[in-house]
């Protein structure tokens, strides 16, 4: 297994309340050309976690960072006029917080970040470091 130091939340930077799917996000990354979901879990709308690409292989999410990170996303991101917004649902933030545990169980002395803590982007549209700073396995 790769060893893991990061956990990056990030969004699908789609419209609040529009419902995506992980072969959605699958096919939208392999028109990029890439290997399919670069993300190793989504969070739906309804709050339930689905797997995207396999742990052990590196991710394709954020740009230098990806050897040593398990990316995260939730469906969302965007307001109705395709604006940055947190997005999040109640079911979401249960949903990633549960995801987040497990993995910080599973990777010890992993920190959670947000992508835009590494780029210049709104994504994941709130501060994902602030927010869960204190969460634990």
């Amino acid at each position: 297994m790769r060893r893991i130091d990061t956990i990056i939340v990030h969004c699908t930077a789609t419209i609040e309340g529009r419902e995506v799917t992980v072969g959605d996000i699958d096919q939208w990354h392999r028109k990029q050309n890439w290997f399919g979901i670069g993300y190793h879990y989504v969070v739906y709308l309804d709050g339930s976690i689905h797997q995207g690409r396999p742990e052990e292989k590196v991710g394709a999410h954020c740009l230098g960072h990806n050897n040593t990170s398990i990316g995260v996303c939730y469906v969302g991101g965007l307001d109705k006029h395709g604006k940055p917004k947190d997005t999040r649902t109640d079911a979401q933030r249960t949903g990633l917080k549960t995801i987040l545990r497990s993995l910080l169980a599973k990777y010890p002395g992993a920190v959670i970040r947000g992508h835009n803590d590494f780029d210049n982007k709104a994504c994941p549209c709130f501060d994902a470091s602030k927010e869960y700073e204190d969460l634990k396995p």
